[in-house]
């Protein structure tokens, strides 16, 4: 299965909707946002992906009250997880957060093939043991490319694309 993998949106709706096009493209089977969001109509951006798609609160996500609401009530497709998920897409375990710290504990724990985060809007791959840990990068643009990850969950591969 192909697994999109985002964070940081902040709102910038152009870029989100051009990711989620691609995503639609390549036609993946689950999306993972970590974070920063912010304003609800993001969720509906999100949803639009048609697919399963599995999100935590970053720092920014000011009004969760009503992005959890969104979710359960007017969306289809988006799954709220509080300040820490964990999905398993095909037998390939992902545990996701907003911040590296969180991450690095999820990694210690041990029961996740793939741990991703956001918050520093940088990319970066860090593989500990068995376990990889990914920042997808910035969907906002604010600090360099945006862009997101797709992971090919057969392989383990990850590909970064740039918007």
């Amino acid at each position: 299965m192909l697994v999109a993998i985002m964070s940081d949106s902040h709102d910038n709706i152009w870029n989100l909707r051009k990711a989620v096009e691609i995503v639609r493209e390549r036609q993946a089977g689950l999306l993972i946002h970590c974070g920063d969001f912010i304003a609800p109509f993001m969720l509906k951006e999100l949803d639009d992906a048609g697919i399963p798609v599995h999100g935590v609160f970053g720092n920014n996500d000011g009004d969760q009250y009503t992005l959890t609401k969104m979710s359960m009530s007017v969306l289809n497709n988006i799954t709220l997880h509080g300040l820490a998920g964990r999905v398993d897409a095909e037998g390939f375990t992902i545990g996701f957060t907003h911040y590296q710290d969180m991450g690095a504990g999820l990694v210690s724990a041990g029961f996740c093939q793939l741990v991703c985060f956001g918050h520093s809007h940088e990319h970066e791959i860090k593989r500990t043991g068995d376990v990889t840990l990914l920042n997808p990068g910035e969907i906002m643009g604010k600090e360099g490319s945006p862009g997101f990850c797709f992971v090919d969950t057969q392989t383990a591969a990850i590909e970064r694309v740039d918007l």
